[in-house]
């Protein structure tokens, strides 16, 4: 991967090269917008689930960046209040059969389960999210593998 230069209307952040997918310009435009006080750590999260899973694609949903495969969402930013950034990992929005056991396993810690089906990772600082990148990307992987 290469190191290149995010450059948004507002906003300027070094980011690798992101392989067989791109950053959505619906929620890099949004984001410019907001001003986000986290908008570094978003960024950087982008970064680590998109280049986990060349699959993902990224839009806008409940307000804040979403991460789907084919329509079905997986994984959605929680970015207000802006005091910490969260990842939701679920399996949409739709009702289901609830699994006996976690979908996967989190050796790491980072993340706090809310049913066998849905996990929250919550970050409140850009350096928490770096020493994060190997455990998070095996964790987005894993969980895409886990609800296709």
């Amino acid at each position: 991967m290469n190191e290149g230069t995010i450059v948004t209307k507002h906003y300027k952040v070094k980011a690798m090269a992101i392989r067989n997918s791109s950053l959505s310009a619906e929620v890099t435009t949004f984001l410019d917008d907001m001003r986000h006080p986290f908008r570094k750590e978003i960024e950087q999260l982008r970064e680590y689930i998109l280049s986990a899973n060349s699959q993902l694609a990224e839009n806008i949903k409940w307000n804040a960046p979403n991460y789907h495969i084919d329509n079905n969402d997986r994984i959605t930013m929680r970015i207000m209040p802006p005091k910490k950034v969260q990842l939701i990992f679920h399996r949409g929005a739709k009702v289901q059969v609830q699994p006996k056991t976690k979908l996967i396993n989190d050796d790491s810690g980072i993340l706090t389960w809310k049913g066998n089906d849905r996990a929250i990772a919550t970050f409140t600082n850009f350096a928490d999210i770096q020493t994060s990148k190997t455990h998070l990307t095996k964790i987005v992987k894993d969980w895409i593998a886990a609800t296709l």
